[in-house]
């Protein structure tokens, strides 16, 4: 009899099994689908439109920006505009305004582009260069509105 009872104690293991009120998280079909941060590799021509990942191009479904407002991590306030390419079939590109952004972080073949949905159609991006490192920039342009003029002003990579 003293075996039984060791073997029962470890079947009860785990509390609320089998008791109706489980602590398990819900299983992941019934989860909301939340998709923040992604990331992108730039293996074409930097300056070309980008292709964003498929499933936060379904995440915005109904929502679809015709821009978005693209802000370098660290590099103050300024926002650039960017328009959104979607081409019917569910793909999304950053297209119009991205050059001045890449040209701007200086982004090259090889680098490794983080973006972070921060909601209201603004993406902060995290630049990784080809050695993999992460690339901080600052600005000590005042001007946030890259709609008053066409000049690229280039955020800075501190040595």
């Amino acid at each position: 009899m003293a075996s039984t009872s060791r073997t029962r104690r470890g079947r009860g293991r785990g509390r609320g099994r089998g008791s109706g009120s489980s602590s398990l998280p819900p299983p992941p079909s019934t989860l909301p689908l939340i998709i923040e941060e992604f990331f992108i590799v730039v293996c074409e021509d930097p300056l070309v439109k980008k292709k964003l990942p498929n499933k936060f191009a379904d995440y915005l479904h109904g929502q679809e920006p015709a821009k978005v407002y693209l802000r370098a991590a660290d590099c103050g306030p300024r926002l650039w505009t960017v328009e959104v390419l979607f081409d019917g079939q569910g793909r999304m590109y950053l297209d119009k305004g991205w050059e001045k952004f890449a040209i701007a972080h200086g982004v090259d073949f090889g680098w490794f582009l983080h973006f972070k949905y921060e909601g209201d159609d603004v993406l902060t991006v995290k630049v990784f260069d080809g050695t993999m490192c992460r690339r901080y920039y600052y600005s000590d342009d005042e001007d946030t509105d890259d709609e008053s003029d066409d000049d690229v002003k280039p955020c800075i990579h501190p040595l």
